[in-house]
């Protein structure tokens, strides 16, 4: 009926308007792709980083690769105080980083085994710990502990305290400090940004 086709007409009208304005921005910018969704992101990620042994032998495009998938994932939390969350205190085992520093780019000596840092938020206190491989003679536990200052619900500043190699253990300088943003944090999975531009991907080892 004409009364009918008037109805449809100004239905039509209104979605177009809809349109137009971008009602439903989420829609239209790619969030909700097929294969998005954050199990998958972090399924992918460790899959590069493992294929890429902690970012050691990666490409510039694997790299590329990284800093999308890393981005994609810190964008599911929604809730950025990831300090507050029980799931943070335990022992962490380094999976990727860009650090050249950590990986032992350009130096004489080589990282053997696992990487694992300790984080307790309750005490405030951190610890790395890895074994190293010197000229290819000589494999030495290392290790350096920390302690943590609150700078916002996902920073912290850290200090440096202690260095121990082998039965070898001295004071850290004070200058050796840093930050660490915890940018996206559950139960088995971390991503951290550092204060001089690296990322951080770890799966927790063990809680406390």
């Amino acid at each position: 009926t004409k009364m009918n086709s008037v109805i449809i007409l100004v239905l039509f009208c209104m979605m177009r308007s809809s349109s137009s304005l971008n009602l439903f921005p989420r829609l239209s910018n790619g969030l909700f792709k097929s294969g998005e969704n954050a199990e998958s992101l972090k399924r992918n990620i460790l899959e590069l980083s493992r294929k890429v042994n902690r970012g050691l032998t990666e490409t510039a495009e694997d790299r590329e690769n990284m800093q999308k998938l890393f981005g994609k994932l810190e964008a599911k939390n929604l809730k950025n105080n990831t300090l507050t969350n029980p799931a943070l205190n335990g022992v962490w085992l380094l999976e990727y980083t860009t650090s050249d520093s950590i990986l032992g780019r350009g130096s004489s000596s080589s990282k053997v085994g696992p990487i694992y840092q300790t984080i307790n938020t309750i005490n405030l206190t951190a610890e790395n710990s890895e074994t190293v491989n010197y000229f290819g003679l000589l494999s030495v536990p290392r290790k350096v502990s920390a302690t943590l200052r609150v700078m916002s619900p996902s920073k912290v500043a850290v200090q440096f305290q202690r260095f121990t190699i082998g039965p070898i253990s001295f004071q850290a300088p004070v200058s050796f400090k840093g930050e660490l943003d915890v940018t996206y944090l559950d139960k088995d999975l971390r991503l951290s940004r550092g204060d001089k531009g690296n990322i951080f991907v770890l799966t927790k080892f063990k809680d406390l």
